[in-house]
């Protein structure tokens, strides 16, 4: 059974967090700070946190200065001994280091150190790039040498894990040793796009439909075959179904994985995750989770959160969660994530995409900005289906989009339009993404295509009523192909910068030409006994 871990002498566990999910408690924090005095001298540090690296390169707010103190607070009321440090890779994936209470101080005050070569890894932790090579082949000196980089912890991400004793976790930002941010950071880069919209009158809200596959695993995680040898794949574990499929959203069905949600109610929550809904989906072992709409980056910080979190709750009860789009064994159902995104404006807050004297079903910015998402499309395939199993998802009459088209609440189409007039809700989901995408980088370029649209007043082509039976252009088949897209997509060059573009090509062109040299299983059945 998931457990919060409680203090010592039965307390009850106090807010283990500023939550970044909740705006209002942020904005508490600066008004708390602003009624004492406010400024940078008015900050709640104490004197040995000053001169730290944090605050020689001044890279908190003061609202992550005050959610530090409250940091402090908690782990001491709580009684934790651990915290793991995490950063978000370019592939969506937490990595970092696990710091003992006694060291938390520093971390908080210096960062954490890791190798830059982190960044420069395909999928099977391959490096990609020559790292011992000056410029490990990116013309960028700081990389050679697989120098370090630091994590940067942001306190209002902090959160006690309810799954492991006395263990915190906490969200960080990189930097080089200098200070400076690093290009590749994908937290970073959505934050600066999400920066440029705000210039331009807006503001994103996003909400995300996670689906997953949960399966029961019956041999060791780590056959001999799986050691120690990035690039090299090994002996696919045998995966059994935990639910029979074809019967969606059925009740009785998803009371047979009863210990499974209960857990995950209770870790999701727990965490301050926007939890919405757990259901049950049409595929066999495959269900679904929905958050509600928040501000793009707090959502982008929960999906990261939300999938570790179900992987860890999901593997001490003994199953093995994935946000693999298309598992074997999961042939009738794929998974994706439907990204609902809107706009509202930065003055106001008044939604934008709502259509204007009640007619119509969109406004026209929203219209302008669905064309460029469309027109887009292709290169954004690369972000929002990063993965070589994602493009098998692309199949007619399954739910899932395999060409660029748009529809009224149409679910074969790849975005579809949800609301109308006089909806304040009204918005665009686009149905293409695969789960495992990285969700800055896919959030993020959902914002270039979309502000391209606007800034180019693209009129928005018509709505498809037969998603898989129109002249539209076909989505990507491959990796490789989208990857193609994106190489030839100006735009995002000139949004992301071209060396971003060039870094992001080469990882995944690594990990696409690696699967072209595997030899499958299909290949095996299909010609050795007939050649």
């Amino acid at each position: 059974m998931l457990e919060v871990p409680q203090p010592q002498g039965g307390r009850e566990v106090p807010p283990a967090v500023l939550s970044s999910f909740d705006p209002s408690l942020r904005n508490q924090d600066q008004r708390d700070v602003a009624e004492a005095g406010g400024g940078r001298n008015a900050r709640p540090m104490l004197a040995k946190d000053r001169g730290g690296f944090i605050d020689r390169h001044d890279l908190w707010t003061d609202a992550q200065y005050a959610a530090s103190a409250q940091m402090r607070r908690v782990m001491d009321e709580i009684g934790l001994e651990m915290v793991r440090f995490a950063f978000v890779d370019q592939h969506g994936l937490l990595r970092g280091k696990t710091i003992t209470r006694s060291n938390v101080a520093s971390a908080m005050r210096s960062g954490v150190t890791a190798p830059s070569s982190l960044l420069l890894k395909d999928t099977s932790g391959k490096s990609v790039f020559p790292v011992f090579t000056e410029g490990a082949g990116l013309g960028l000196e700081r990389f050679s040498g697989a120098g370090d980089i630091v994590l940067v912890p942001d306190p209002t991400t902090f959160r006690v894990l309810p799954w492991a004793k006395r263990t915190g976790w906490i969200l960080c930002d990189l930097r080089f040793p200098d200070g400076s941010e690093v290009a590749f950071s994908t937290r970073d880069l959505l934050r600066r796009s999400l920066k440029k919209l705000e210039h331009a009158g807006y503001r994103m809200t996003v909400g995300a439909e996670l689906e997953f596959h949960v399966f029961r695993a019956d041999e060791a995680p780590f056959a001999a075959e799986n050691i120690g040898r990035p690039g090299a794949p090994g002996r696919p574990r045998t995966m059994h179904p935990t639910t029979p499929g074809a019967q969606l959203l059925h009740e009785e069905a998803l009371d047979g994985l009863d210990d499974l949600v209960q857990a995950l109610y209770r870790g999701l929550t727990a965490l301050d995750l926007p939890l919405r809904s757990l259901e049950l989906e049409f595929g066999p072992s495959q269900l679904e989770l929905t958050m509600d709409a928040a501000d793009a980056a707090l959502t982008a910080d929960a999906v990261v959160l939300c999938r570790s979190a179900v992987r860890q709750i999901s593997r001490r009860l003994g199953y093995e969660a994935t946000f693999m789009s298309r598992p074997q064994g999961a042939e009738t159902a794929s998974t994706g994530w439907h990204l609902h995104q809107s706009l509202t404006s930065a003055v106001s807050g008044e939604p934008v995409f709502v259509p204007p004297n009640g007619t119509g079903t969109l406004s026209p910015v929203a219209t302008h900005y669905l064309e460029g998402i469309l027109t887009h499309a292709r290169a954004a395939a690369a972000f929002s289906t990063p993965t070589v199993n994602g493009y098998k998802r692309y199949q007619a009459y399954s739910l899932a989009p395999d060409r660029v088209a748009w529809g009224i609440d149409n679910k074969g189409a790849m975005v579809r339009a949800v609301g109308g007039p006089g909806d304040p809700a009204t918005r665009l989901e686009n149905r293409s993404g695969e789960p495992s995408a990285n969700p800055y980088l896919y959030i993020a370029s959902q914002l270039v295509s979309g502000m391209d649209g606007l800034e180019r007043n693209l009129e928005l082509r018509a709505p498809t009523g037969n998603p898989y039976e129109n002249e539209a252009p076909r989505l990507p088949r491959s990796l490789g192909e989208a990857v193609d897209a994106l190489e030839q997509d100006q735009v995002f060059a000139d949004a992301f910068g071209a060396d971003v573009i060039s870094w992001y090509s080469a990882i995944k062109r690594s990990e696409f030409d690696r699967y072209l040299m595997h030899v499958s299983d299909w290949e095996q059945r299909e010609y050795l006994g007939m050649f």
